[in-house]
């Protein structure tokens, strides 16, 4: 009599599993579909997506990273190429959409290479050779920056606004980061957390303008409130302006209304100690992180001093930079040394929306980028190509080298690693050619965007490679070859490196997953064997 062996279960009923080859095919094709998904956003002449969530809202923009954000995308797979565009955004602030493209194209070329038997591990190794050749000529080819290169620094945000909504005045808008970036780099702080865009509708863009200070979007806490002070002496108080509750649970017995009205005196007594404490240090503004209350708010009123409450930490953090004033945790330990000082604190109606703007500051540390638009959506957009060109100066400060852009520097490595894999052997020199094969995505992309031939393209930026011109990139609007350096297409270097690095990243992580297992009842307790229940009778 023979044993029938019988299935031993120890996933739940419903895992979903696949392995092997198919594995890998279903994570890569994940993967292309998300690069595909924003490629056709990629240059000046990339074309923008509209994305409508479940309560109607609508994004239109042709930022990668807000385009990958607002698709809610659910593949694992696909999620670890959107996490790559979050932390490209994050660390450079621009060059979400190339390092997708690149690892979608990373991924592309790979699965020809296991079409061809190659292991992945073999193709994950050629990979980083490849990518470590790279960088390497990267910071060979690059060139030096700092503030002193205005005229660098000037094509560089033009660069990174070329393609967005802001592009019509790039030129407007290049003068006022610049401006902005000037007045706060001497500081040790990183220029994104002391230079604040803001966004307001009703105006044409060219009215955008720096206000060297503040722009907070809040109103004065009682109507009765001066709306504008001069020569403003600025309190900053991270303690509320209020009654505080007691820790714990209290309770007061009151006999006869004399005593009520004493317990009230008192409180009233307080708040107007907090005022008249304030009030003698020279104070006419008080911006207080926490709450205020409506006493104090009418004390301060009569008084003429503008008070603000609820303002949020990174504002008030802005607030002192910009005033040269310390935030206080104690209303107690206010002295006159503690204030800040403003030429002009002002709350103005824009359009249907009141701000406060906090500006003239005689040394400020922090300024604002106030943006203007006719409409939400274009206001949103110019915003966010404004950060974008706020994080490409950064890194270009940061790093301290730029590149020449068009496509150019991706032409050069491809040409230099197909050079460097003839130098290599065994399987990972085919690794190597399919990395300088999947750069040339990047030039193509542009073209293709751009309605030109991808492939006369990519043989004529070849051909000018080959005779030594470093910086020949492709001119979208003519379709010739042009020195892209000349022409003032210009990149930080940070953004290439980190694109290639996370790229090259996330291509090896996804090619060496052969086995995908989704457990649909998560806590759910693994199913056990007949066996295993019969060993315990």
């Amino acid at each position: 009599m023979t044993n029938s062996i019988q299935p031993i279960f120890i996933l739940p009923e419903d895992t979903k599993r696949s392995a092997g080859r198919d594995a890998q095919r279903n994570n890569i094709a994940a993967a292309k579909a998300v690069a595909d998904a924003v490629r056709t956003t990629l240059g000046p002449k990339g074309m923008d997506k509209m994305i409508v969530d479940a309560s109607g809202d609508v994004v239109v923009t042709n930022d990668g990273v807000t385009i990958l954000k607002e698709m809610n995308v659910e593949h694992p797979a696909a999620r670890m190429v959107v996490e790559v565009a979050k932390t490209q955004e994050q660390v450079v602030g621009d060059g979400t959409t190339t390092v997708v493209v690149i690892a979608g194209e990373l991924l592309r070329k790979a699965e020809e290479l296991l079409d061809q038997n190659i292991h992945p591990t073999i193709i994950a190794k050629g990979y980083r050779a490849a990518e470590d050749f790279s960088q390497t000529l990267l910071r060979s080819h690059a060139k030096a920056v700092t503030l002193k290169h205005s005229d660098i620094l000037r094509n560089i945000v033009c660069t990174a606004m070329t393609g967005k909504g802001a592009e019509a005045h790039r030129e407007h808008f290049s003068n006022l980061l610049l401006n902005a970036v000037t007045d706060v780099a001497n500081t040790d702080l990183d220029i994104l957390d002391s230079i604040k865009v803001e966004k307001m509708t009703g105006e044409s863009p060219l009215a955008s303008e720096l206000v060297r200070g503040v722009v907070l979007d809040k109103e004065r806490a009682h109507s009765s409130m001066p709306r504008r002070v001069e020569n403003a002496r600025v309190v900053l108080l991270d303690c509320p302006l209020e009654i505080k509750n007691t820790e714990i649970d209290a309770k007061i017995q009151i006999n006869d209304p004399t005593q009520l009205h004493a317990f009230l005196d008192r409180e009233e007594h307080l708040l107007r100690e907090m005022v008249n404490v304030i009030a003698q240090t020279g104070a006419t503004v008080v911006f207080c992180q926490r709450g205020v209350d409506d006493l104090v708010q009418h004390f301060f009123a009569k008084r003429g001093i503008i008070g603000v409450r609820r303002v949020t930490k990174s504002d008030m953090e802005r607030l002192a930079r910009a005033t040269g004033g310390h935030i206080i945790s104690s209303w107690k330990e206010l002295v006159v040394g503690d204030l800040g000082s403003a030429g002009v604190v002002r709350q103005d109606k824009i359009g249907n929306e009141e701000m406060l703007f906090v500006e003239q500051c005689p040394n400020p540390k922090a300024v604002t980028i106030l943006v203007r638009a006719g409409t939400v959506h274009v206001a949103d957009e110019i915003k966010r190509a404004v950060e974008d060109a706020l994080g490409d100066l950064r890194a270009a400060l940061h790093d301290g080298f730029v590149i020449a852009g068009a496509g150019s520097m991706e032409m050069e490595l491809s040409g230099a690693l197909r050079g460097f894999a003839r130098t290599l052997q065994g399987r990972e020199q085919l690794a190597v050619e399919a990395y300088a094969q999947a750069l040339e995505v990047i030039p193509r992309t542009l073209a293709e965007n751009a309605g030109l031939d991808p492939i006369d393209v990519l043989a004529s930026l070849r051909m000018a490679h080959e005779r030594g011109n470093l910086w020949a990139g492709v001119n979208i609007f003519t379709g010739e070859v042009m020195d892209a350096w000349a022409a003032g297409v210009l990149e930080p270097l940070k953004v290439k490196t980190q694109a290639l690095s996370s790229a090259t990243q996330v291509a090896e992580m996804i090619l060496r997953i052969d086995d995908v297992i989704v457990n649909a009842q998560a806590g759910k307790t693994l199913r056990r064997s007949p066996s295993s229940e019969m060993d315990e009778m």
